[in-house]
């Protein structure tokens, strides 16, 4: 009998810890209904930042965004854009037509050239963008300029106009 007493003890207390386990949630915590959704935190909106502007007094890597933001917009408003185009731009913008290169439109074989190069001596450096239909869009980039002078290897077209 004292053995079914023990036996009776121990369920008796396992059944106990099992229900407080089970209502644990409504003793500490109130309603056991599902969690409320997170609080909306506020998303930060985003500081406009000014469009980058020619600065001739600062290097070309400082230059580099505004060259590629006029390369960008002529892109824009003319996606089959070649390179007079973005002469015509670079002179717009502030850049020296003296100072420079571009590379033909069309090939030796009166073809698309698979992409047009323009470039821009500028204090000591190249100012080298590329763009057309085998660049995967408008690329710009900074290179140190040629024994030459130039920022263009290769064959380029006369500025005459």
């Amino acid at each position: 009998m004292a053995r079914r007493n023990g036996t009776t003890a121990a369920l008796a207390l396992a059944a106990a810890a099992l229900t407080l386990g089970l209502s644990g949630c409504s003793l500490f915590g109130g309603d056991p209904s599902p969690s409320a959704a997170p609080s909306a935190t506020g998303t930060a909106t985003p500081t406009p930042t000014a469009p980058p502007t020619f600065r001739p007094e600062l290097s070309a890597s400082e230059n580099l965004a505004f060259f590629n933001s006029v390369n960008n917009a002529v892109v824009a408003a003319n996606a089959e854009a070649g390179g007079r185009d973005f002469i015509d731009a670079l002179v717009a913008a502030g850049f020296d037509k003296a100072a420079m290169e571009v590379t033909a439109d069309r090939t030796t074989v009166d073809l698309d050239a698979d992409s047009v190069q323009f470039a821009v001596l500028f204090q000591d450096e190249c100012l080298v963008g590329q763009y057309g239909p085998k660049s995967g869009g408008v690329h710009g980039a900074v290179r140190p300029a040629l024994g030459t002078g130039d920022c263009l290897v290769g064959e380029t077209r006369p500025i005459d106009w």
